[in-house]
Parts: C-alpha cells; structure tokens; sequence
C-alpha cells in the first residue's frame, strides 16, 4: 500500500541556490565579480535554471562573466542565508582552481555583460574592503578549508561529476 507523500515534499519551501567559483591566479588573488545589482564584489557564479546541473550552472555564470570555463567537481563550502529581502538560500562555493598566466590573460580580456562593471584579483588579506560581510566569510572559509585540503566531491547520484 502507498501512503501520500508528506507536504514538505509535494510543496517544498521557496530556497534560492547559488553556485560560485572560487578561482586563484598565480599569486594567490582571489578573482571576483564587481555587479551593477550588489553592495561590494562577489565570487562569479549565480543561480541555475531548473534542470540544471549545481556545478554546470556555476561553470556557465563563472564562463559568462569571466571567460573562464573551469572544471568545477569539489566544494569547499556550503553556506546558508537566512530570508531577509530574498527567501532563504543555500550557497555553495566551487574550488575553481590556480590559474595558469594564459588563463589570467583570458580573464584580462574577456568582455563581461552589462551588468558587469569590472572583475578584480584581490589578495585574501585585503577582501574585507571589498566585499559585503556575509561574502567575505563565506570566501574567507573555502580558502581555509582549501588550505586545509577539505574538498567535498560534487556527486551526481553517487558518481563524481564530469
């Protein structure tokens, strides 16, 4: 006999997902993404379309708003946002990895969208006065967790992702 699914499954509550890529150029700069529409520069990323795999959505918005198309398969932090202005969300931050100098030219060249004003590399010491708090931690703890070498595989119904 089947019972009726719980409502928390049938009607599940409204979250926003954002997927980000944290990438390092050679000297150790984190690279982020200054927007007409946020207070302070973030990691590039941003949300997925529906049926859209987590670390594909953030390789298209780390491609569109850098160049870059990046392998994304570990995470180095999940952080949650609780509703204030938007509903509750759950980011998740992608180790982008160490670019090489030709990948670094690629990002000096590449010509963001509108919304888009500029992309930056900003030494981790210096990511307090250039990002809105909740961002800062949340990128100050994947590169401790990077340091750290806590990488979580980015699976796809038990498999790593491709």
């Amino acid at each position: 006999m089947l019972y009726p699914l719980p409502e928390i499954l049938t009607d599940p509550p409204r979250r926003r997902l954002g997927h980000q890529a944290l990438v390092l150029n050679t000297d150790g700069a984190v690279l982020l993404v200054e927007t007409t529409y946020k207070t302070g520069c973030t990691l590039p990323g941003g949300s997925a379309e529906r049926n859209e795999l987590p670390h594909l959505a953030a390789r298209r918005h780390t491609e569109t708003e850098t160049g870059l198309v990046l392998p994304l398969r570990s995470i180095l932090a999940t952080d949650y946002v609780d509703a204030r202005l938007l509903p509750e969300g759950v980011n998740f931050v992608y180790w982008g990895g160490r670019l090489t100098r030709a990948q670094e030219t690629t990002v000096t060249r590449h010509r963001p969208p509108e919304r888009i004003i500029a992309l930056h590399w900003v030494q981790p010491d210096r990511l307090a006065d250039t990002m809105a708090t909740d961002q800062h931690r949340r990128v100050t703890q994947a590169l401790t967790a990077l340091a750290r070498g806590a990488h979580l595989p980015f699976l796809l119904r038990g498999i790593p992702a491709e």
